[in-house]
């Protein structure tokens, strides 16, 4: 079998498939941050807590009601999502129309509250949750765990899905002519202020989606949010704040990136997305696929 650079294939396309993995979590994640930010102007710091509770959301299915991986799959983002929606029409609404800072800052405390009380109940060690597609194939030069080609297939679906609805269809085009023009689309009968809050929950629901599908690959853990999140952050900027194509290209892109940055240079992995956003916004602050304002 061949190498690159002294490098085996084994460990190669090992970490590459590990990038991918992490791109996925990045994408799906960096997608919903997209979507609050881009059509609501919200910067939703609460996003790493919602993916924590989407996967405590399907650990405590399986634990307290018996609900296995498929069902929680469904179920955990829609309550999340609700909780969300909950936030944004108590909380989030009276900010609309002051500066991103306040928004920021409420996000940011509601997700130290709750880490906390997560922490607080269940510890900080992580909780284990069982792989519901053990096995795997063999490909020759590496070995394809079942669950992790899903996962990278599943948020493939879904950022994809999501672009098409948001960029293509008459229900995205009236969401972004509700962010620019409220009260035009209200003169069209149109209730702006529920559209609002139910794509606040979406943005959501995607949060919790990915911490659904990381339950199995990682181990479940009250700080698992906060762990991700400003990388996350990173991925956004350097995609363009409010993109949803580059959520998704960067997302998948610099999780590759991190993944073939531990093989040939790891003491750099760790430090390679925040040196490639600190390029990017040298070269164009707007991000990649965002437009200046």
């Amino acid at each position: 079998m061949f190498e690159l650079l002294g490098i085996p294939p084994q460990a190669l396309f090992g970490q590459l498939l590990l990038g991918l993995i992490n791109g996925a979590f990045y994408a799906m994640l960096s997608l919903g941050l997209a979507v609050i930010f881009g059509l609501l102007n919200v910067i939703n710091f609460t996003h790493g807590a919602q993916y924590m509770m989407g996967a405590f959301g399907a650990w405590m299915l399986l634990n307290y009601a018996g609900i296995p991986f498929w069902g929680a799959l469904v179920l955990s983002p829609i309550i999340v999502a609700i909780i969300g929606m909950l936030i944004e029409k108590t909380l989030l609404k009276r900010l609309y129309h002051l500066d991103h800072l306040y928004g920021l800052l409420l996000t940011f405390g509601l997700a130290l509250i709750l880490e906390g009380l997560f922490r607080r109940q269940y510890g900080s060690s992580g909780l284990p949750y069982n792989n519901p597609l053990p096995g795997g194939t063999n490909l020759g030069f590496m070995f394809l765990p079942n669950y992790r080609a899903f996962v990278v297939v599943a948020s493939l679906v879904v950022c994809i899905a999501t672009w098409y609805v948001i960029e293509r269809t008459k229900l995205g085009s009236y969401l972004r002519a509700a962010t620019e023009r409220p009260d035009l689309v209200q003169a069209f009968g149109i209730d702006v202020p529920r559209m609002i809050t139910l794509t606040y929950g979406f943005g959501v629901g995607l949060a919790a989606l990915a911490g659904v599908l990381a339950a199995p690959a990682y181990q479940v853990s009250p700080t698992m949010g906060s762990n991700l999140i400003i990388v996350v952050f990173a991925v956004v900027v350097i995609g363009g704040m409010g993109s949803i194509m580059g959520a998704i290209v960067t997302g998948f892109g610099l999780g590759v990136i991190e993944g073939l940055t531990k093989v040939f240079y790891p003491e750099a992995s760790s430090t390679v997305i925040f040196v490639i956003m600190a390029i990017v916004l040298m070269v164009k602050p707007a991000g990649l696929f965002g437009t200046a304002k």
